[in-house]
């Protein structure tokens, strides 16, 4: 079995650590010349034969994992995944087996969110998996802690991918958008990739916001592609329209639950999306999608005829909820947020008055708005 990388030793303490505190620390930045080290085992994988590269092409299969995300890659004798559903499902899992999945050469976490790395435990148990990539960014979810003990016990692997690397697997290259660092922003953060296959493109955000968006483009890095993964689920604290004019895809796709909690997809998003000419599938009306190309076209196959709406019965759930998120409701600024994200979970919304600022007057404001919840 192989050692536990000192990277991944050093958070999985810390997130011990934190629990027994009953807050998070925040990781030391991923040491440089590890992660060169990493990058350049990564490209040697496999190699695949040239009958294998011709007859495959690469399937990209965004899966409906409910009010979730996991979409699996597979191309030329590989297979990478990027999240791995909601914790309370086991929909990507059943979906890799029903493909008949054996190993998983990268699984990634965009970010540790539940409905992220739901079921990466169980995928890394599983499957034979190569390597595990992740932001670095911690939680003290039990989630995200078993985690870290399914990558121990395999001995898959551990990265933490930064904005620059390049990776080539197969045909594919995958090239990391973001993070540059990290500061315990964790959904903000998440691993942001762009893949190209031949002449076709993909971009997957997690469920970094609009402003991590924008360090993306103004990076300099090239954008442009033809599939775009909405960022967070639809939600209008991602895919602003500077984003959606550089990337400049043809077509979108989001991944969320029928009838979810959140109003996701977000109206806006869609609108902004259609206008620009975007062919628009969400997992919620389409079911599982899947593009299909060769490098020089793609299709895209449905399971469901169906064409996406704005969400509705819209709620913020306080404990999961992004800093953006947390300021679209009644009365929560900038401090009220932090102070929200730094002391939740919280059991119900009286609690919030637990914080410093926050009277009975802001929490009755909050009511009744009818935006916050507590469980989504």
């Amino acid at each position: 079995m192989k050692k536990m990388t000192w990277a991944l030793l050093a958070v999985f303490v810390m997130v011990l650590l934190a629990a027994c505190a009953e807050t998070v620390e925040q990781p030391k930045e991923e040491n440089k010349d590890k992660k060169s080290s990493q990058q350049s085992e990564q490209s040697k994988l496999k190699e695949p034969g040239k009958e294998e590269v011709a007859q495959n092409g690469l399937t990209v299969h965004y899966i409906d994992v409910g009010q979730g995300d996991s979409t699996l890659l597979e191309f030329e004798g590989f297979s990478m995944l990027i999240d791995a559903g909601n914790w309370n499902s086991t929909e990507a899992v059943d979906y890799l087996k029903k493909q008949e999945i054996k190993d998983i050469d990268i699984v990634v976490g965009t970010h540790p969110d539940a409905d992220h790395i739901g079921q990466m435990a169980q995928v890394i148990g599983e499957f034979d998996v190569g390597e595990v990539w992740m932001s670095g960014n911690t939680s003290s979810s039990n989630t995200f802690t078993n985690v870290l003990q399914a990558i121990e016990a395999s001995g898959s692997d551990y990265v933490e991918p930064r904005s620059g690397d390049v990776f080539d697997v197969g045909s594919l290259q995958i090239e990391v958008l973001y993070p540059d660092e990290i500061t315990g922003a964790a959904n903000e953060e998440s691993v942001s990739m762009k893949m190209t296959y031949g002449d076709v493109r993909f971009i997957f955000t997690g469920d970094a916001g609009v402003k991590q968006e924008q360090e993306m483009i103004d990076s300099g890095t090239n954008l442009d592609a033809e599939v775009l993964h909405l960022g967070h689920h639809g939600s209008n604290t991602s895919t602003s329209p500077s984003f959606l004019e550089a990337v400049a895809p043809e077509v979108a796709i989001y991944s969320a639950g029928a009838d979810n909690s959140y109003g996701h997809p977000h109206a806006e998003v869609i609108a902004a999306a259609e206008n620009a000419g975007v062919k628009v599938y969400g997992t919620d009306v389409n079911g599982t999608i899947l593009v299909k190309t060769d490098g020089k076209s793609y299709t895209v196959e449905t399971q469901r005829e169906g064409v996406p709406t704005e969400g509705e019965n819209r709620c913020i759930d306080v404990n999961i909820a992004s800093s953006a998120e947390l300021k679209e409701i009644s009365g929560i600024g900038d401090a009220y947020a932090q102070a929200i994200i730094d002391q939740r979970p919280f059991e119900n919304l009286e609690e919030l008055t637990d914080i410093k600022g926050i009277g009975q007057g802001t929490l009755e404001a909050i009511q009744e708005q009818g935006l916050a919840c507590i469980g989504g």
